[in-house]
């Protein structure tokens, strides 16, 4: 089950598989009487407003391949740059602990959300908490079943199901046609790689707002 509140402490399986994330959602609108920031704007440091294709977006993800945490489950960029939002600082107020303790924290749902940020994908959403991203989708009406290349897809990696049940995420390539799909996924072996999943881990897959 996804905890919120002890963002320092990370299970092996948690590492291993880019299991249960842990931290806040960054999307629009009030939850639990917080307001949050619009995830539809850049939240990048560059001031240069930007659009993206699915593509792009990919080749950015594949270009991350390799990066590996270090032995405290931190050090990537993409959980630094997330402790440097300010969004981190709104769901703080709502989950607990502190700003800092994203620095080693699980990192799956950071790598997805550093993608958008950076490319500046509209409809793209942000989080450090897989569940509460999956719902922003759910409530943007861009949530699905089909697995299409650019899509942020999310897994019930133990099997559960349901949107309730969702412990890791990542970015899908393409539909492999043979019920698996292939997706670029962080904190997966503590590292940014591309895996090949069965179709039957995924709960469901958000969809961004994509220049076509």
């Amino acid at each position: 089950m996804p905890v919120r509140h002890r963002t320092t402490r990370k299970s092996r399986t948690l590492r291993t598989t880019g299991a249960v994330i842990v931290g806040a959602v960054l999307a629009a609108g009030v939850s639990g009487g917080i307001a949050h920031a619009d995830t539809h704007q850049n939240t990048s440091h560059s001031n240069v407003a930007k659009a993206a294709s699915a593509q792009a977006i990919i080749n950015l993800a594949k270009a991350q391949i390799g990066i590996t945490e270090n032995s405290a489950g931190g050090g990537t960029k993409f959980q630094q740059w997330y402790a440097s939002t300010n969004q981190a600082r709104l769901t703080v107020q709502r989950d607990g602990g502190a700003v800092a303790d994203y620095v080693n924290a699980a990192w799956c749902d950071m790598f997805v959300s550093w993608l958008g940020a950076q490319t500046g994908a509209k409809g793209f959403g942000a989080d450090a908490y897989t569940i509460e991203h999956a719902k922003w989708f759910q409530k943007q009406g861009r949530w699905g079943n089909t697995p299409k290349p650019g899509a942020v897809v999310f897994y019930s990696m133990n099997g559960s199901g349901g949107i309730d049940g969702i412990d890791h995420v990542g970015l899908v390539v393409q539909d492999n046609g043979d019920g698996t799909i292939q997706s670029v996924e962080g904190n997966t072996s503590n590292a940014v790689l591309e895996q090949q999943r069965p179709t039957s881990l995924v709960v469901g897959y958000g969809y961004p707002a994509y220049l076509k």
